[in-house]
């Protein structure tokens, strides 16, 4: 029997077999057959959690092929006009019991949707469903039972099958999709390795080319470690890696840091894709790395770890102990799509701080309004689509009064239809990314300032909500020769705290238990049950405020490198303050490792004593000049060579070269690229460089702008306009930024390229106003008030009291970030709350001594 559908507060008319064809004939131009390569969202809402599992169904545009939910189908009528949508409803019922136990004959189970995502709370084993599909034309909703063949036009009968047989849009033949799989490289088998004696050590790894310490991969046939190329998001690098395969087309790289047991992420430069190398172990071995010394089991941990990792998982998620679940508005739970779970962790703590709340939820109305026509591919709308999905508690509901019954008389319990599955707001935040895009675990707090950098590039209005997380740090460096030091200032989004493993106070039972655990282990007897070291929140805090030596350190002073420390203080104090505890590190095995520790982290954080105090009297600073730059080779290669503040000209080594009768200009450039090294190294310059057409052209040194030097006695001077040089603003608009934004940006920064990009992700309201350079000019002594002064959108930096107080935690685990799982805690209303995946409940002991990444907020002084 067919079921009436009220739409719209009005029963659908019946048709007329005739009238079908005239009644679409106005419509036809207005649905399309979906093509290779269109998304069909069959499954979920653009703007909820709506699906064909909930009351109301799921409409499904014939033109976008966008889904709607029953609350959200008449906005896309109103914005496009569009009239003719799919509808879309599944009918889940138990399967009834025979009078023998099993299962009787199925009545019905009828499935029209194929590759429907099925709800995690529905096992199919136990149901039965029923499908209902048909076409509902606006705005007078009439409705057209499918399938309907005889009566339907042909273009159409063909474009509701290809909607009702279409491919979930996540799954691998989308080349974009988070869920594709690497195949094997054609350059893995036959892969040669130069025997050059290269030894990578388990850490410390920088470019050989530029110096930058993340994204660096390593080419598996020469050995070199090179920095890969710039993401959308901000992380990256120069591209020198891709340089060095164009240069010399060795084809395979691996990224440092992603080397564990069961593999890393390798990628092809020839094929242009991430690829799977079967004989990875055996290639890194050959640069002294030994992936596969520790024997892995199916879930990617020792033998010998299972049982004391055992203790960690039924701390963090309170096993053994009856939790009372939790419903309503912000207890709702996110379903894991395998691996998400860091993701499910981070959004839990970052919609339970007001500001996210008021910007998303707040602003929910206006942002679907304004939303584009593919809101699926904006990060506003569904960030307020997952901020309203946690918060509403429509999809957090508790069972009826006689379902509870009924599981107490069976003392089992039943699951729910709650919570959400983050899936469209997974494949949005990581597209592009080439770590959260995959179906890997991942670091929460990598994840953390990887939203922070999305939130910031799409700001609504003057609204930014990560302002509560931005604070300043002041970073003291001091030459140790010379004893004269430099102040310099960044921003920053995260506390991270070493972890004072020398500072445990049961050390005495540490040492007893890696004795029992060796003689354990020896004797193949379980070990026995886990120490783990207690380490005092204090001396976490005293080893982040104790110096760093600086690596390579060029003191300005001397004029060459010297050895150098560096400390940090907060030059403000956040509205809230994200603290990560450093767990993860590298074994001299190369094996990424966590160091399981207990630490006491306070409920009241006072770090008030951390604030920076700037230059204090008696110190000397140290000279603003920056190190000589030399190129052995050309010097148009360097990109960032071309930026450094040049050193003085030693004119003597000048006038050497001009007295063998070289042009002067060309003496000076052989001395300035070769780091005043003397006459003889500018000599050999000379030689490799005499046929090239600029060669007796003056030098012209960028971050100069236009000013060269020129005479005998010339010297370079900035401009009286102070403006940028040309090179360094053709390269900010090559990125696709407004000429007078970069302008803007490096004016603001004092010519530096690097922090005039960041700049302009910090501005993006930013329109080139060409303000004086006195007003933009912050340098590197801006304190929190002048820069919050210089936005004229609000506050960039909250500054206020250091007292804190936790209302929140990430908990991991597992051996490192590319396994396990991962938990949240929150304190709402009073009381602890464990977020595990679609579990929500009451937490009874919150394991505050096991977190990662904790959240705390300022104490109102």
């Amino acid at each position: 029997m067919q079921r009436a559908v009220l739409l719209g507060g009005c029963r659908a008319a019946p048709m007329a077999g005739g009238d079908v064809g005239e009644l679409l004939v106005p419509f036809m131009p207005t649905i399309r057959v979906p093509k290779t390569g269109d998304r069909v969202y069959k499954s979920e809402c653009a703007f909820s959690y709506d699906s064909p599992y909930s009351e109301g169904g799921l409409y499904v545009c014939m033109k976008t092929f966008l889904g709607f939910g029953r609350e959200h189908v008449e906005r896309h009528y109103r914005k496009t006009g569009q009239s003719v949508f799919m509808h879309l409803k599944r009918h889940a019922s138990e399967k009834v019991t025979g009078a023998s136990g099993g299962a009787s004959p199925k009545r019905r189970n009828t499935k029209l949707f194929l590759d429907l995502e099925s709800n995690g709370d529905l096992n199919n084993d136990d149901y039965e469903y029923e499908d209902e599909a048909k076409l509902v034309i606006f705005p007078d909703h009439y409705e057209i039972p499918l399938p309907n063949i005889e009566e339907l036009p042909a273009l159409v009968t063909i474009a509701c099958d290809a909607v009702l047989s279409s491919k979930s849009p996540y799954r691998k033949q989308d080349p974009e999709s988070w869920e594709e799989e690497p195949q094997v490289s054609k350059h893995a088998n036959s892969l040669v390795q130069m025997d050059n004696g290269v030894r990578i050590p388990p850490s410390g790894w920088k470019c050989s080319k530029c110096d930058l310490r993340e994204n660096l991969w390593l080419n598996l046939t020469d050995g070199s470690v090179l920095c890969g190329k710039w993401f959308f998001d901000g992380c990256g690098g120069n591209g020198h890696a891709l340089e060095h395969y164009k240069e010399m087309g060795f084809p395979l790289a691996v990224k440092l840091g992603t080397i564990t047991p069961d593999g890393a992420d390798v990628y092809s430069f020839e094929e242009e894709e991430p690829v799977l190398d079967p004989h990875l172990a055996k290639h890194l071995a050959h640069f002294g790395i030994d992936m596969l010394q520790m024997h892995v089991t199916e879930n990617g941990v020792r033998d010998n770890e299972i049982k004391p990792r055992v203790s960690e998982w039924e701390m963090i998620q309170e096993s053994g102990m009856k939790l009372k679940p939790m419903y309503g508005p912000g207890y709702t739970g996110m379903k894991n799509l395998g691996n998400s779970c860091y993701i499910s962790s981070l959004m839990q703590a970052i919609f339970s701080i007001p500001e996210f709340q008021r910007a998303y939820v707040g602003n929910l109305p206006r942002i679907f309004d304004y939303s584009p026509l593919d809101p699926t591919q904006d990060f506003n709308t569904q960030m307020a689509k997952l901020g309203h999905g946690l918060l509403s508690g429509q999809y957090s509901k508790p069972p009826v009064k006689s379902e509870l019954i009924e599981q107490v008389m069976k003392e089992e319990h039943k699951p729910q239809h709650n919570g959400i599955s983050p899936r469209m707001f997974k494949a949005f935040v990581s597209k592009g990314h080439p770590e959260f895009s995959s179906n890997r675990q991942q670091d929460a707090q990598e994840f953390f300032l990887h939203l922070i950098n999305l939130i910031e590039r799409n700001r609504i209005g003057s609204e930014n909500p990560s302002d509560v997380f931005r604070f300043l740090v002041e970073e003291r460096t001091q030459c140790c020769q010379s004893r004269k030091v430099r102040y310099t200032e960044r921003v920053d989004y995260i506390m991270q705290l070493p972890v004072a493993m020398e500072a445990a106070i049961n050390k005495d039972e540490l040492i007893a238990y890696e004795l029992k655990r060796r003689e354990a282990e020896t004797a193949r007897r379980p070990p026995p049950e886990l120490i783990r070291a207690r380490i005092p929140f204090r001396a976490c805090l005293q080893a982040f405020l104790e110096p760093e030596n600086v690596a390579d350190f060029w003191s300005s002073a001397l004029q060459a490198k010297s050895a150098g420390v560096k400390t940090s203080r907060f030059a403000s104090f956040p509205e809230y303050l994200v603290v990560q505890i450093k767990k993860f590190t590298f074994g001299l095995d190369w094996i990424p490792k966590k160091l399981d520790v207990s630490i006491d982290m306070p409920d009241v954080l006072d770090i008030s004593h951390l604030r920076a105090k700037g230059l204090q009297p008696g110190e000397e600073e140290l000279p603003d000049i920056s190190p000589p730059i030399i190129i052995p080779d050309d010097p148009k290669d360097g990109a960032m060579n071309r930026f450094m503040d040049p050193p003085d000209i030693d004119e003597s080594s000048v006038m050497q070269l001009a007295e063998m009768g070289f042009p002067l200009e060309a003496c000076r450039k052989a001395v300035y690229y070769t780091g005043n090294m003397g006459a003889e190294v500018a000599f050999n310059w000379i030689i490799a460089h005499m046929e090239e057409p600029d060669f007796a052209e003056p030098l012209a040194i960028p971050s100069y702008g236009a000013a060269a030097y020129s005479g005998a006695g010339g010297s370079g001077a900035l401009g009286l306009d102070n403006h940028p040089p040309e090179e360094m603003v053709a390269i900010i608009a090559s990125m696709g930024f407004q000429r007078n934004v970069a302008v803007q940006a490096l004016r603001a920064t004092n010519n530096n390229l690097e922090h005039a990009i960041d700049w302009i992700f910090s501005h993006p309201d930013a329109e080139g106003n060409e303000t004086t350079s006195e007003a933009l000019d912050v340098g590197n002594h801006v304190n929190a008030n002048s820069l919050a002064e210089s936005d004229p959108e609000g506050p960039t930096i909250k500054d206020g009291s250091g007292r804190y107080e936790l209302f929140g935690f990430v908990s991991h685990m597992g051996t490192s970030t590319m396994s396990g799982h991962y938990v949240c805690h929150v304190k709402k209303e009073g009381r602890w709350v464990i977020y595990n995946d679609l579990k929500v409940c009451a937490s009874e002991r919150p394991p505050k001594e096991l977190g990662y990444i904790y959240f705390y907020h300022r104490i109102p002084s």
